[in-house]
């Protein structure tokens, strides 16, 4: 599903339109200190749900961030959601980056889970199995699986998951967003390239995580 997205994600708009009025009302009674607050929350408001049109890789065996953000974890785990022994990538969002999320790569979603949960600090590795998330899994067309998790952070407290299951998706669109802070991690067949490593920072659908090898 590939929402529109006239460079402000929709999910912002009521939240925009509940502090510009707020910020309006505010300067109309006159509370100028007051209101330049409002704008000033506003501005941020407006910075965080930004929603850019990226460059998408064309080669195949390209597997893209699904998020902005800085890499935390390159490692080989047990992947809980496709039963399997997996490289996991994560990628870590602020409150400052794009927090749009997009398919790392192009394929059928075979399902889709949410998992209610904690709300810790989502840069820390137990994020991954404690905190609130949603994952969805994908097989390519070549037969690899790739799985995406969507985690809540520390003040996030809502996950939005636009595809289902049995869904053809394409690398690079828009598949959900994560208010406030998360991250997202992606696990791939275990003789996957890695292209990235621990402290890079990475963009949504532009940047290659991994190359996959089959």
């Amino acid at each position: 599903m590939n929402y529109p997205h006239p460079i402000i994600a929709r999910e912002g708009w009521p939240f925009l339109a509940i502090v510009a009025v707020l910020a309006l009302a505010l300067q109309s009674f006159g509370l100028t200190f007051l209101s330049v607050v409002a704008w000033i929350l506003f501005i941020f408001v407006l910075q965080f749900f930004r929603d850019p049109p990226r460059y998408i890789p064309a080669q195949k065996n390209a597997v893209v961030s699904p998020a902005d953000g800085r890499i935390v974890a390159v490692e080989r785990v047990e992947d809980p959601y496709a039963q399997r022994e997996a490289l996991k990538i994560s990628v870590f969002m602020n409150v400052f980056n794009v927090h749009s999320n997009r398919i790392p790569i192009g394929g059928e979603i075979k399902s889709v889970d949410y998992f209610p949960g904690l709300f810790v600090n989502a840069d820390l590795d137990k994020a991954s199995t404690q905190n609130e998330r949603n994952a969805i899994v994908i097989h390519t067309e070549s037969g690899a699986t790739v799985t995406a998790v969507q985690v809540a952070g520390l003040i996030a407290r809502r996950i939005l998951c636009y595809v289902k299951p049995t869904e053809a998706v394409e690398k690079g669109q828009r598949y959900g967003f994560i208010r406030f802070g998360s991250r997202v991690d992606v696990y791939l067949p275990t003789d996957s390239v890695p292209k990235v490593a621990i402290g890079d920072k990475v963009s949504a659908s532009s940047t290659v995580l991994a190359e996959l090898v089959s």
